[in-house]
């Protein structure tokens, strides 16, 4: 397969591990080992990487690359992002279960259906997913991408349904916006399919 056309983030290289040209890798999949069942990734460029061995590391996973063998080389790669073609991932998940990179771009409704931003990417810090919203006249607001504040997804119609109130965007008597109560971060669970980012 040559440079993927629908290009969607799996991982990101981070430093050289040791000497013989193995790296640590920040993976976006819901099994940080699954990062090795896509096949070759794929560098912004080009670039194509294999796979040979991969492990578990805290928070990470080691990984060694065919072709490089010396933390030289290792090192060069750092920062580097890597993606598969969307036509490669699975779209056999829950009802409830999206991938970042069908997100971004989505519009965002009240609901009344008036269009409120956009979508423009989709984080997360350890406590759940976020969207991160353009808002008319605003630079951007984060949403707690839950069931209560995010009640309505449809990829096919291009946008997304906030509970304002829940997603914060409405401030209560004492100008503060309200907390969404009982906060669950895996409210919406996504396995494998935390595979994220577009170009």
């Amino acid at each position: 397969m040559s440079k993927p056309q629908n290009p969607v983030q799996m991982a990101v290289i981070g430093a050289a591990h040791g000497i013989k040209g193995e790296l640590r890798v920040k993976t976006f999949t819901g099994d940080p080992l699954a990062l090795a069942d896509y096949g070759p990734l794929y560098a912004r460029d080009g670039r194509a990487f294999q796979i040979i061995d991969i492990r578990p590391a805290n928070t990470v996973v080691v990984v060694r690359f065919k072709g490089v063998s010396d933390r030289n080389a290792a090192e060069a790669l750092a920062g580097t992002e890597l993606f598969v073609d969307r036509s490669m991932l699975p779209d056999d998940g829950e009802e409830d279960e999206f991938y970042h990179a069908d997100l971004i771009g989505l519009e965002v409704w009240d609901d009344t259906g008036t269009v409120l931003g956009k979508v423009v990417a989709v984080h997360n810090f350890g406590g759940g997913d976020i969207l991160d919203v353009t808002l008319a006249g605003r630079k951007g607001v984060l949403i707690p991408f839950t069931q209560a504040a995010v009640p309505e997804v449809s990829i096919a119609e291009g946008f997304v349904r906030v509970n304002q109130a829940a997603a914060g965007l409405i401030e209560d008597e004492d100008g503060e916006a309200p907390r969404e109560e009982g906060f669950d971060p895996k409210g919406r669970p996504r396995g494998p399919r935390d595979a994220g980012g577009n170009r």
